[in-house]
């Protein structure tokens, strides 16, 4: 299957488009992809062979998740790699478009249980969440 990408445009600096997307305190604070979800608790070691673990959960407690990773490659304010637990690679690039613009690309390969679709609009529903909390904190 071919990787799915999604991007977005933030109107923050750069800098701040990296933290706010890799400290725990802020990713739990963005990380789900609907209103009906939350992402209660996150870790996060950023550097080749770091991990991540973010719980994904229904707020009404019927579904739960860890979504979790080991980083294969990570330069500070660019880019992220990292594989997940079952195999599948993520790359996630920041481009700093100018002092006040970053553009966030995402890649990632799909997994085999849910349409394409549906795996593109949840990643992006995620990715819009966390465009609207930077750009009003």
């Amino acid at each position: 299957m071919e990787p799915i990408k999604i991007d977005i445009t933030i109107l923050k600096p750069v800098q701040k488009v990296w933290d706010y997307y890799n400290d725990p305190k802020h990713i739990t604070k963005w990380n789900f992809a609907h209103e009906t979800w939350q992402c209660p608790s996150s870790e996060n070691d950023l550097h080749v062979g770091g991990k991540f673990k973010n719980r994904m959960e229904a707020k009404d407690g019927s579904f739960g998740f860890d979504f979790e990773g080991t980083y294969d490659e990570v330069i500070p304010n660019k880019r992220i790699k990292y594989h997940l637990e079952d195999g599948r690679n993520v790359e996630v690039d920041f481009h700093e478009i100018d002092t006040a613009t970053t553009k966030v690309d995402i890649v990632f390969d799909p997994e085999k249980q849910n349409s394409v679709e549906m795996q593109r609009d949840g990643w992006y529903a995620i990715l819009n969440n966390f465009h609207k909390y930077v750009e009003n904190h």
